[in-house]
């Protein structure tokens, strides 16, 4: 820990270590203000008492989580609803706790919004829409200088210390979103092991902001990604009581929307919200990390072969319109909000073009589509596309959210597991691999997400590509364009013409080259692993290439 940061320390701190044994790493250069304001002797006590509370009940959830994969595998089963809680879906008469004044209308989200990137963020800030996905998750890059200036931001923000922008009671609701129970905080160890990183970043928005957002009846309201079964729900509605308690919060006074990302999950929605029942502010379903859960949980086998995303994966198809019937419907007959995923398409500048009316159309088709599913609300990324989707929303529905459609639906096991028919294109394949080293080279130099063929990227799409491009080499797939077989050959070739290409198009300074170069290393590393990382945020965090990188720009 650095010297200038122990000159302000106090005996809380002091108790803190000795009782807990906190170490913590230097500021990041520059944020040196913004570290000292975060991490302050009480908050790190703070932090402290909430991860010896539950960090073994973290542990039991990781390995609860590698326990049912090796059951699966074991006994080539397939995830169904389960019988011991049948009870609770059975029962029709619970309901989750009325959706609070400032989420009764949720209609469009600005996603992929993170906090570090101080501009973007005060432009959603400014703008129309209802809500903002303050991502600490699959559209940030979690390096310590991301998530400090990121946190600080928030801080800010919420306390009204800056200047033009509207009061936090007056802005876009923030729905905050913590890292996932894969990724850890390397920079701060209690009682010698590394933080989650989901409790790093909820500690620290709660101690700072969490008062202030509930007396302005803006919050606090979290995103939760990831969560594989309600277990997980339980241990986050734990986590949610204890620190109410601690913060002096009314029960049930942190609210969260679920992302349900994982194919497990999607058999567990409904004891999900039974589990947040005080805490819940609905689920939400999207499309690619959803669909890439499928390769990580049964990619070894035939029958889960996931065909091109670019051609044959849309939420149009039936395992995915399935999932989203059955989602509208559980949150609806409990009373909870259901949302949609991100339109990830970007705005051309020319609003006179027939580009910028083609990118329109698409994006109202498949919104428009989830509006009628009765989806409450859904997200965008270009904030220019808020207003025309607000309005796509006036003209469909009648009031704030889509509570009173419950579908008629009976979602069986078969319809939720049933893979889309199709094969796997050249084009496909490429831009598969375009996305994985694009990925891992906006991560290198510290970024969560960027920008290709008129779409923003994050982990979600990185996931499903990686995936996909691993799953099709495993089953040694045949191209639909002139029968190749996908092999590591034909992936390597590939890739290095993917390089190639970027790098002409760019025209790349010699450290952006061997940024890139390293990056298409790290992506057939990782789609040649003999068994599958589960996660790619989780594979590049604990790699030495990353930590260590000398191509982190400084913002």
């Amino acid at each position: 820990m650095g010297k200038g940061y122990w000159k302000l320390n106090s005996s809380l701190l002091e108790e803190a270590e000795e009782m807990y044994n906190v170490e913590l790493s230097d500021a990041p250069f520059g944020l040196e203000e913004e570290f000292n304001a975060l991490l302050t002797p009480d908050a790190i006590h703070f932090l402290a008492q909430l991860t010896s509370t539950f960090n073994n009940k973290v542990d039991k959830i990781l390995w609860n989580r590698a326990a049912r994969k090796v059951e699966l595998d074991l006994t080539n089963s397939y995830p169904n609803f389960p019988l011991d809680t049948a009870h609770i879906r059975n029962d029709t008469k619970w309901r989750v706790a009325a959706v609070p004044r400032r989420l009764q209308n949720r209609h469009v989200d600005i996603g992929d919004t993170a906090p570090y990137q101080t501009e973007r963020f005060h432009r959603a800030l400014m703008s129309s829409a209802e809500g903002i996905q303050v991502d600490f998750d699959d559209g940030n890059c979690p390096t310590f200088y991301n998530q400090i200036k990121g946190i600080f931001n928030v801080c800010q923000v919420v306390h009204n210390k800056i200047p033009g922008l509207p009061p936090v009671s007056e802005a876009p609701v923030l729905m905050l979103r913590p890292r996932a129970w894969n990724m850890v905080e390397h920079n701060m160890l209690i009682n010698g092991r590394e933080l989650p990183g989901p409790l790093f970043d909820f500690g620290l928005l709660m101690y700072h902001t969490g008062r202030r957002l509930h007396e302005s009846e803006c919050g606090p309201f979290f995103y939760l990604s990831k969560v594989e079964s309600f277990l997980e729900a339980r241990l986050w509605n734990q986590i949610f009581v204890w620190t109410e308690e601690k913060l002096s919060l009314p029960l049930g006074s942190i609210k969260a929307t679920v992302l349900i990302e994982s194919v497990l999950a999607s058999f567990e929605m409904e004891e999900i919200l039974y589990e947040l029942k005080d805490h819940s502010a609905g689920l939400n379903c999207g499309i690619w990390d959803y669909s890439a859960s499928f390769v990580s949980k049964f990619g070894h086998r035939t029958d889960f072969l996931l065909p091109d995303r670019s051609k044959y994966v849309n939420m149009e198809k039936h395992f995915l319109k399935s999932y989203m019937d059955l989602l509208v419907k559980t949150c609806h007959r409990r009373g909870a909000l259901a949302t949609g995923g991100m339109a990830a398409l970007l705005l051309p500048k020319d609003k006179d073009s027939a580009e910028y009316q083609s990118v329109t159309a698409a994006v109202t088709r498949l919104k428009l589509f989830e509006i009628k599913a009765g989806v409450d609300g859904f997200m965008v990324y270009d904030i220019d596309l808020v207003a025309p989707m607000q309005k796509l929303f006036q003209e469909h529905t009648s009031g704030p959210n889509q509570l009173h459609v419950i579908p008629s639906v009976n979602i069986t096991q078969s319809d939720l597991l049933i893979m889309p028919a199709g094969g796997v294109t050249l084009f496909g394949l490429k831009y598969n691999i375009a996305v994985g080293i694009l990925f891992i080279d906006a991560w290198l130099k510290g970024e969560g997400h960027f920008f290709y063929c008129g779409k923003v990227e994050d982990s979600a799409t990185a996931e499903i590509s990686r995936s996909q491009v691993w799953q099709w080499i495993r089953h040694q797939v045949k191209l639909e364009d002139d029968n190749r077989m996908v092999t590591r050959g034909l992936v390597r070739a590939l890739l290095q013409q993917v390089v190639c290409q970027l790098v002409h198009e760019s025209q790349l300074s010699d450290l952006h080259e061997e940024r890139l170069q390293t990056a298409a290393e790290l992506f057939i590393e990782i789609v040649l692993k003999r068994d599958f990382p589960e996660f790619i945020t989780t594979y590049l965090n604990l790699d030495h290439t990353f930590l260590s990188s000398k191509f982190q720009v400084r913002s």
